[in-house]
């Protein structure tokens, strides 16, 4: 849909450009009259005539160019759409990858402790079997077990959905996507500090809004001249004749050059509202420019902050990760000697997982967050 806009805009560019060419024409024609009056007054026959007719119009006071440049001004604010376009596609199939990604690796957890809880509902069963244990705790065991398992089971929906997402975004219907469980890459890409804040100037909604904004400047000139005259020049030559044999000869020749000046004195304000109407497209494109800019220096610092945040967060997620495995080792050390009861150790191991999965998805929003940024900067910052 961008690229057939800007295939639009343009041929509008060049239709707007064709009105400042000389324009050339041919004719012929062809008329027969007869009646008493035409014979009374020597009219009566067949009249042949044919033609070339030439049109310029001089461009007096710029209105012409003014017009041609707002048109090629929209063309460029057109292509920066389009890449706009490209840059948000490459983005999402980016986000939506390490989303994707993310979930394998939230999945592979999910199926270790799967069987970590089934290994404890083994010892459970053979502790109840010995007459250890009552069968309430068995119960329990087997109630996690099935309770991981389904959430196994949402994280599989939830991935299917990422696939069929990455097939829309590639243009495919859903079924032709298909991505292996995989790992993602451990190292995020780096953003150095003090890039300038003129990278901004480059991001695509920017520029297409700043083409915009002059296009509205151009139009308003374009407007202003219509208070002023317009001269077009006009040129025919050709010939007429009774017989189409006598057409083309030189005593059938004609010829005709005109010059027109023109100014309107009385229109009813239509030029005015004009020049009133470009006016006010001028301020909205100058708000629609300013906004666009303040969006996109807000969008950097969204991402900025995000990253600082999350760094911090996963240092202390890491630190909590570390000491919820630790109690789990413990508590299934205790358990197993019979130590603690089993309430202990179901919930060390879910908050062990809790907190495996809160690091995954901090981890998961870095990712998305650095293509964020990195969106934010326009694609780069090179």
């Amino acid at each position: 849909q961008a690229a057939a806009r800007l295939a639009q805009a343009r041929a509008l560019l060049r239709s707007t450009d064709s009105n400042r060419a000389l324009q050339v024409g041919a004719s012929a024609g062809a008329g027969r009259q007869g009646g008493e009056a035409a014979r009374a007054m020597g009219t009566a026959g067949t009249a042949l005539s044919a033609g070339v007719n030439l049109s310029y119009e001089i461009d007096l006071m710029g209105r012409l160019s003014k017009a041609s440049e707002a048109a090629a001004l929209d063309a460029q604010a057109r292509e920066a759409l389009l890449h706009a376009t490209h840059l948000l596609v490459q983005s999402d199939v980016a986000q939506t990858y390490f989303a994707l990604r993310a979930l394998d690796a939230e999945r592979a957890l999910m199926r270790d402790t799967v069987a970590a809880y089934q290994d404890t509902l083994k010892l459970t069963e053979k502790r109840h079997a010995a007459g250890d244990i009552a069968e309430l705790d068995v119960a329990r065991v087997r109630t996690e077990v099935a309770a991981t398992q389904s959430q196994a089971i949402a994280l599989d929906r939830r991935r299917a959905e990422l696939e069929h997402a990455l097939a829309l975004l590639a243009g495919d219907l859903p079924s032709s996507v298909s991505l292996a469980e995989g790992q993602w890459s451990e190292a995020l890409p780096s953003i150095p500090a003090g890039v300038p804040s003129s990278v901004l100037a480059r991001r695509p909604d920017v520029a297409a809004a700043q083409a915009s904004l002059k296009a509205a400047q151009a139009r308003l000139g374009v407007a202003q001249t219509a208070w002023f005259p317009t001269l077009a020049l006009t040129a025919s030559a050709g010939g007429a004749s009774p017989e189409l044999s006598d057409l083309f000869k030189s005593s059938a020749g004609l010829w005709g050059l005109n010059a027109l000046l023109n100014l309107p004195l009385f229109d009813g304000g239509r030029r005015e509202a004009g020049v009133q109407n470009a006016a006010a497209q001028l301020d909205l494109a100058s708000a629609g420019y300013r906004e666009q800019v303040l969006v996109a220096f807000k969008d950097v610092e969204d991402q900025l902050s995000s990253l600082q945040y999350l760094a911090e967060q996963a240092r202390v997620q890491s630190q909590a990760v570390a000491s919820a495995a630790r109690a789990l080792q413990l508590s299934d050390s205790r358990y197993r000697n019979g130590l603690v009861s089993q309430l202990e150790l179901l919930d060390a191991r879910r908050s062990e997982l809790s907190l495996r999965r809160q690091a995954l998805q901090v981890r998961a929003a870095q990712y998305q967050s650095t293509v964020g940024l990195i969106k934010a900067l326009g694609g780069g910052w090179s």
